[in-house]
């Protein structure tokens, strides 16, 4: 008989069978119990242990299962080789969690462009679309389209083609949960290229498309945004642009430029346009300019994506990708497996949202709060500072603005001062991924999407109590 010990406590929350398991592995892991070596019978281990028969069987048939035993038929259950067996170390104590220093600080207001106002959020509609769909739509649970359902593709080719002058059909769409997912899908489809991207820009679709396969030189944008002869000196066979509004600048890009970049990229086949349509369903000034998409065509070399984040709300994760003919053979041999990453009650709460006339209403109430609270803010920061002492840049588009304070006062100061007055903001500098000294070093971006009117004068007093000295 082999020489056992245990530790068992019968008043614990943990059943005994899994204490004389815990007991049991113990001994055989660290070699207590020797390979071969027979158990002792289930009868007389539970007599020892004061416990049910059915106790111990509970424990050996698990440590059977794993591997620990092996039961032979009328010889009892023997101890099994464990190899490799590496000895036990208590784990270090967890490192304390490190934040990122900008979020150190608390800020009474937070201008970051990450926001939204969700007291614009449709909550009655949108939830009474999917508490219809809970209880009539049960076949949603299932698996549906892999691009997306395919009511939901009809619905946003309509929308996109009245809106934003997109030239697609159904089958060209693609849903995802996120613009950041679906140029990641696309990168993949331009895996081994070359990319030209905006000087500054949007710093995260850089380390997206370098993560997927394809290269990024960066290149300076001017006043039309990105030039074809700076993507051309680049060597670059894609260029990614925010042709509708550039961020951070809040350049839009003309229609002389667009097209432009339509002609390099019809030049030499392999070469392909990524259009983020960011920010274009708020344009305040005009109506949206039609999309690159568009002027190119169902099958010109423009990969088009948008997303409903901000007309909608960032945790929604939908948005889409509009592929050229050419390349959906591609994309579905590459990842015609792949489920759909977006829920289906979200698909279609969406689908009926569009179908209805829901979002074109929302729209026009997001537009008309955002205009208004736009407006109030500059008019607080102008009469409060003078438009001597600053000025407001990118007012026509988008939810931020661009806030230049006069020569020689510095990012780094005007951000500081403000997050001591309780205003957390970005400088400009934050969005050039290189030639960092063409920034001018005074201007400051002020995001106002998530800033609630009645708090645009208090906030106006802070960043004067902050800058009106300098």
């Amino acid at each position: 008989m082999v020489d056992l010990t245990f530790d068992l406590e019968p008043g614990s929350e943990k059943p005994l069978y899994e204490q004389i398991y815990d007991n049991l592995v113990r001994q055989i892991r660290s070699g207590s119990l020797r390979a071969g070596e027979r158990m002792p019978g289930k009868r007389s281990l539970a007599t020892e242990l004061s416990v049910a028969v059915n106790t111990v069987d509970t424990a050996y048939q698990m440590l059977v299962a794993e591997g620990y035993l092996e039961a032979r038929e009328r010889s009892g259950f023997f101890v099994q080789e464990v190899a490799d067996t590496l000895p036990q170390r208590e784990l270090p104590a967890a490192a304390p969690a490190v934040r990122e220093s900008r979020t150190e600080t608390p800020a009474a207001f937070d201008l970051t462009t990450g926001g939204v106002d969700t007291t614009l959020f449709p909550f009655r509609t949108w939830g009474r679309i999917q508490k219809e769909l809970l209880y009539a739509s049960p076949e949603l649970l299932n698996h549906g389209h892999r691009q997306g359902d395919p009511e939901l593709r009809e619905a946003l080719a309509g929308y996109l083609r009245s809106y934003r002058g997109v030239k697609c059909g159904a089958e060209q769409i693609v849903v995802g949960a996120g613009v950041e997912y679906l140029l990641g899908l696309a990168s993949q489809l331009l895996r081994g290229g070359t990319a030209a991207i905006e000087n500054p820009g949007y710093v995260r679709s850089r380390t997206i498309l370098e993560n997927n396969g394809v290269r990024c030189r960066c290149v300076d944008i001017d006043t039309a945004g990105l030039p074809p002869e700076g993507v051309e000196e680049a060597g670059a066979n894609i260029c990614y642009v925010t042709p509708s509004h550039h961020f951070p600048t809040g350049v839009t890009m003309p229609a002389w430029r667009r097209s432009q970049l339509l002609r390099w990229a019809s030049e030499r086949p392999g070469r392909y346009i990524l259009e983020d349509d960011y920010d274009a369903e708020f344009r305040f000034d005009m109506r949206p300019v039609p999309s690159l998409q568009g002027m190119a065509g169902p099958d010109g070399p423009v990969i088009y994506l948008c997303t409903f984040s901000k007309s909608l709300a960032p945790s929604i994760r939908i948005a889409c990708m509009v592929l050229p003919m050419k390349l959906m053979d591609s994309y579905r041999e590459s990842f015609g497996s792949y489920a759909n990453t977006v829920s289906r009650f979200e698909q279609q709460t969406l689908y009926r949202f569009l179908r209805d006339g829901h979002f074109t209403r929302h729209l026009a109430r997001m537009r008309s709060v955002y205009k208004s609270r736009m407006l109030s803010l500059i008019s607080c920061l102008e009469s409060g500072f003078g438009k001597e002492k600053i000025i407001l840049g990118g007012t026509h588009t988008g939810l931020h603005l661009l806030a230049t304070l006069p020569e020689g006062t510095g990012e780094a100061e005007l951000i500081s001062r403000a997050l001591d007055k309780g205003v957390r903001l970005r400088g400009l500098h934050e969005y050039y991924m290189e030639r960092r000294e063409a920034c001018p070093d005074n201007t400051v971006v002020l995001g106002y999407a998530s800033l609630p009117d009645e708090n645009v004068p208090e906030l106006t007093r802070r960043l004067l109590d902050a800058w009106g000295k300098l």
